[in-house]
């Protein structure tokens, strides 16, 4: 499962990304331009030692990384979609495409691919949006339990 992370913003919630994808073994793909620099200490720090084992794949813009990636099947996360996300049915090789924090994926794009965009559902009409890396978590460990690769945990295989 890849996660798209497009034109993020905000250092701490690419970090626990990078991290949530080290966990999950999901390449990362970050769609420039980005709001900070790679090397950002904030970055870093919510990523922690885990950076080593992040599958990191920087794209230049979403032209360079759709071109790359032609006939990939993309689906696309927003508050502003009419279905969700459990109705999405994952495969193996999917990308997991998220919008900036302050402005989500752009309006054309999930015109687009309305077909392909879901929302997660909130119960409370006080909160606009979930955070990003919260968002990212939910979706991937459900593709990932559709995949059936929950059942067993090998990194604490041994843990009670």
């Amino acid at each position: 499962m890849n996660v798209v992370l497009f034109e993020p913003e905000i250092p701490p919630n690419t970090g626990s990304v990078a991290r949530l994808c080290a966990a999950t073994g999901s390449p990362l793909h970050l769609i420039e331009p980005l709001g900070f620099k790679i090397d950002d200490k904030h970055l870093k720090r919510a990523g922690l030692d885990y950076w080593p084992h992040v599958d990191l794949r920087l794209h230049g813009s979403w032209r360079d990384f759709i071109d790359l990636h032609r006939g990939a099947r993309l689906h696309y996360f927003s508050r502003k979609a009419a279905k969700s996300y459990v109705s999405a049915r994952f495969r193996e090789d999917d990308f997991l495409v998220f919008g900036p924090e302050t402005r989500g994926l752009p309006q054309d794009l999930l015109d687009a691919n309305e077909a392909d965009s879901y929302v997660i559902p909130m119960m409370s009409p006080a909160v606009r949006s979930l955070n990003l890396a919260n968002a990212v978590s939910i979706v991937l460990y459900e593709s990932l339990r559709q995949l059936g690769k929950l059942q067993r945990c090998p990194a604490d295989g041994n843990r009670d």
